[in-house]
């Protein structure tokens, strides 16, 4: 058995690793990676392998950084099951579909400005119409349940935590007279955050092979995060400003509506509008609505007793359109958007941005990882000026980050999910992410006890 590490490997996005075993290939994730467009582009349209002679595909969840090539994967010849959650699947096909409509409004505006300097045109990496090809493959297993993936391999999706659907992979393969669990993390979640269960630690697996995208960041308590967002937003409000949020238009932005619905519901918060402007996100929250077997205890109880659904309060309005989300710009009052994308790179939150973001009174909060090269991570790194569209902007806004509400385990939950496996695995193998994350939990885990680290290099191979 061998595992070509074709995507995330000392990076974070664009999750792709290939798994060789016995005759049969098997693709474990299939993602868009993101940096410099130049290098974007080429990077997600060319694999390092035949797509035709793929015999399954296996997604941990429905991120884009996870699923987001998956038309391209299909539009060069890959026909085969891609199996996922219930949840995974539901959500893949509108965000696939989403940014299938962003690769084309891409190539558009790359095209004019192309056209203006002499150069050929460029494709789209895919269309809309290519993601519609997806869903179709889909094969839904629901969480515990083994599933056969080719001859002599079966897997067994696990709850992450991390978005509705999320799953850690448990596969075994029979090889050669002997059998391998190779535990796949995908993205790994927290405890104590709103709406989802905690995730599952690893157990009985040879070799886990797990994210590190905050491996040199212990996470401040969920509640304490909270109490941050909370205190931003009033402070916002005291000052009669706007509190504009890039987010995920999946996950993220749910737990921010929950939470904000939290701080209503106990009166610690004036009612203020609250905007949900990206029509993915809208689409998204009633999926998330449909699936309340991925829902913890707390969130199940909350929807018993208030009688009205999670994501849901007076003040909060789903933007379906374009008209609307313009108005929102027009309107000087204190309020919050929540808007995709959520590293601000596309989507309607680079318009709040543009029109809000050189007014003091208002805030831009970052939420989440930043990837380089990004309008969020420049945000996030205190700019003074930044480029939207093509023109500079002055930094007036107040820009706060709250590291505590990520999605993704910090440094203390990464190390007790080796060690959970510690003790029978033969290795622990760190993908998604970057190397001074990757370097900081090395050590971490050596600290601990956990000596069998790799850290492999992008486009290598390990046999297992």
């Amino acid at each position: 058995m061998r595992i070509h590490f074709n995507g995330a490997a000392r990076t974070v996005t664009g999750s792709q690793y290939l798994l060789e075993a016995n005759s049969a290939r098997i693709l474990i994730e299939c993602g868009l990676f993101q940096g410099r467009r130049a290098e974007t582009y080429e990077r997600n349209r060319s694999f390092r392998f035949d797509p035709t002679e793929l015999d399954a595909v296996l997604l941990s969840h429905a991120h884009i950084d996870h699923s987001g090539n998956l038309p391209n994967l299909v539009k060069q010849g890959y026909g085969g099951p891609i199996h996922a959650t219930p949840a995974t699947a539901n959500l893949a096909e509108i965000m696939l579909r989403d940014s299938g409509h962003i690769q084309e409004a891409d190539a558009v505006f790359v095209n004019k400005r192309r056209h203006e300097r002499g150069q050929p045109p460029v494709e789209p990496l895919y269309t809309e119409a290519d993601a519609v090809e997806v869903p179709p493959l889909f094969q839904v297993h629901p969480y515990d349940q083994p599933f056969e993936v080719a001859a002599d391999v079966t897997a067994e999706f696990i709850d992450a935590g991390h978005i509705l659907g999320s799953a850690a992979i448990r596969l075994e393969v029979r090889e050669r007279g002997r059998t391998t669990r190779l535990w796949f993390s995908g993205d790994i979640g927290r405890r104590d955050l709103p709406i989802l269960r905690d995730p599952v630690l690893p157990s009985e697996a040879d070799y886990v092979m797990m994210e590190c995208t905050y491996g040199d960041k212990p996470h401040r308590d969920p509640a304490e995060a909270h109490r941050e967002f909370h205190q931003a937003v009033l402070r916002t409000v005291k000052r009669g400003g706007k509190v504009i949020i890039p987010a995920f238009a999946v996950g993220r932005t749910q737990e921010l509506v929950y939470s904000l619905h939290l701080m209503t519901a106990a009166g610690t918060l004036p009612r203020l509008p609250v905007y949900v402007d990206s029509p993915l996100a809208v689409n998204a929250t009633k999926i998330f609505e449909k699936h309340p077997e991925c829902y913890d205890e707390q969130t199940l109880q909350f929807i018993k007793l208030g009688k009205h659904p999670a994501l849901a309060f007076d003040g909060l309005t789903y933007i379906k359109t374009v008209e609307e989300s313009k108005a929102l710009n027009e309107r000087k009052e204190p309020m919050v958007i929540i808007s995709a994308s959520g590293m601000a790179e596309a989507g309607r939150v680079l318009h709040h941005l543009k029109n809000n973001i050189d007014d003091p009174r208002n805030t831009v909060l970052i939420v989440g990882w930043q990837a380089p090269n990004t309008l969020g991570r420049r945000l996030a790194d205190r700019e003074k000026v930044v480029r939207i569209y093509g023109e500079e902007y002055p930094v007036k806004a107040d820009i706060a980050t709250i590291g505590g509400l990520s999605a993704h385990a910090g440094q203390d939950l990464l190390t007790e999910y080796a060690r959970a496996a510690n003790g029978r695995a033969k290795g622990i193998i760190l993908v998604h992410g970057e190397e001074d994350a990757a370097g900081a939990l090395r050590e971490k885990l050596s600290d601990a006890g956990v000596r069998r680290v790799v850290y492999p290099d992008l486009f290598t191979t390990i046999d297992l």
